[in-house]
């Protein structure tokens, strides 16, 4: 099955808020200061990326109004 990019944005997206939510869960648990900040870091990166996308898919939405909510 084809999937449209709207929809492979949106998969992307759901996988780096798991892989977020992962990371988050190690800083909570790790008792290294250094592993904890690094840790922490790559959140904040994942993060920013998250952000990225989601500005992109409502463009991509805006553009392709069809695949809105899909």
């Amino acid at each position: 099955m084809n999937m449209t990019i709207s929809a492979q944005v949106k998969e992307t997206v759901a996988s780096l808020n798991g892989v977020q939510a992962t990371l988050e869960t190690f800083v909570s648990v790790e008792e290294n200061p250094e592993a904890k900040d690094m840790l922490s870091r790559n959140s904040q990166k994942v993060a920013a990326v998250i952000k990225d996308m989601e500005k992109r898919l409502r463009v991509l939405e805006f553009e392709e109004p069809q695949y809105k909510g899909f």
